[in-house]
């Protein structure tokens, strides 16, 4: 069993930053994938970047995500983290982390959520 918890949500202004956290308590948590997901208002959880177990050297990010966020991990603090720059209004609504053991295809463990909103 893996809790997640994010922390780094806020009000920004638009072309602002962001950064995110997620730290987890449980047991091995260098042998999770884990993502972070978005779900803006009155919308569908959507994928935004992925790292994968280990030493995350494999990341992967939604379209809309590239070039301006970066995910990474940080094995001894328990903690994937989520950079945000170039912040739109689009990005707007809670951002949640997840994580999958290795070799699974669905996350597994979820987050709370932490709300960001970004003003134009």
């Amino acid at each position: 069993q893996v809790q997640l918890v994010e922390s780094g949500g806020g009000l920004v202004q638009a072309g602002g930053s962001l950064r995110l956290s997620c730290t987890a308590s449980g047991r091995a948590f260098d042998t999770y994938d884990l993502g972070w997901f978005l779900q803006a208002p009155g919308k569908e959880r959507d994928f935004v970047a992925t790292i994968n177990f280990g030493d995350g050297r494999r990341t992967a990010y939604a379209d809309s995500a590239k070039g301006r966020f970066t995910i990474s991990r940080n094995n001894a603090k328990d903690t994937v983290y989520l950079q945000m720059n170039s912040l739109k209004p689009g990005d707007t609504g809670v951002y949640y982390c997840a994580a999958k053991g290795w070799g699974r295809s669905n996350y597994e463990y979820w987050g709370q959520g932490t709300q960001v909103t970004v003003s134009s």
